[in-house]
């Protein structure tokens, strides 16, 4: 999985998979004497990863699993694994689950539907300092103390390490894993936490993540979104979101894509409760 991936499709996806695997085979009994299959929603998810999702459903994805499996008249069942490498082979194409809920909408390890929203990555500062920092040709970048996320020890595998790499600021950015410790609940608001303790200066967080959890800081935050959204050449900062399927699963894809547009306005108001930054699709433009 790229670190794009790794990162905003999840950014981080998580668990122990706790989900069972429904079998499609009747193992020699006939159709008459063969058990229902539940009509289900087979989930992929992480159970450690707001706010999108956990195992207490309490992310946003978690409620909209819900959302559109109540529209089409399904129930949620969840098949939980940790978004690391490896997280698409042992569940979508393992046929454990039928569907993630957040990738990027050109992820190529699955099939997405059509987008249900756009963020952007983010500056997070105390208000208390008065930074309003917007671009990564802020002079003051050069002398703050920054903040990203980091998929593993190289610190371009994310677009604002790769930004700041560009423009030689280097010495002063602090990496912070996504992934973290995972024995602790939401390992990414780390990040964040540095901010609100003055450990950074600024942090650079994708939309979603940081908004969520600046709520939750124990001091006010200030949180701008990146500008201008695409940096020279192509590094893009603002990303569409999709659900997934697998590949060929043209049907389920399908019915996700007419709740996706059914539901848009309730599904634009539970991603407002929660933070996320949204900015207008392409369609909406």
């Amino acid at each position: 999985m790229s670190s794009l991936s790794d990162l905003v499709a999840g950014l981080a996806l998580v668990a122990v998979v706790t989900g069972t695997i429904e079998g499609t085979g009747h193992h020699g009994m006939s159709s008459r004497a063969a058990p229902s299959i539940p009509r289900v929603l087979a989930v992929c998810a992480d159970p450690n990863n707001m706010p999108f999702s956990n195992d207490k459903l309490e992310g946003f994805e978690n409620k909209l699993a819900q959302l559109v499996a109540a529209d089409m008249g399904l129930t949620v069942r969840y098949t939980w694994l940790p978004q690391r490498r490896g997280f698409v082979r042992n569940t979508l194409r393992a046929h454990r689950c039928d569907v993630i809920m957040g990738v990027p909408s050109g992820f190529e390890l699955a099939r997405p539907t059509d987008p249900y929203y756009r963020s952007t990555y983010v500056f997070v500062t105390r208000k208390s300092r008065h930074l309003n920092l917007h671009s990564f040709d802020d002079p003051r970048l050069r002398r703050l103390k920054i903040g990203v996320h980091v998929i593993g020890d190289d610190y371009a595998n994310v677009p604002p390490a790769a930004a700041l790499a560009q423009r030689h600021i280097i010495r002063n950015v602090v990496g912070y894993s996504i992934y973290g410790d995972y024995s602790q609940p939401d390992p990414p608001a780390r990040l964040i936490d540095a901010v609100a303790r003055g450990d950074v200066d600024v942090a650079v967080v994708w939309g979603p993540l940081a908004g969520y959890f600046a709520r939750r800081a124990g001091v006010p935050l200030d949180v701008q979104p990146v500008s201008p959204q695409v940096d020279v050449p192509f590094l893009p900062f603002v990303f569409d979101i999709s659900m997934a399927v697998r590949r060929g699963d043209d049907s389920l894809r399908v019915r996700l894509e007419t709740v996706l547009e059914r539901r848009q306005h309730e599904i634009r108001q539970l991603l407002e409760q929660y933070g996320v930054p949204l900015l207008p699709l392409k369609a909406e433009s």
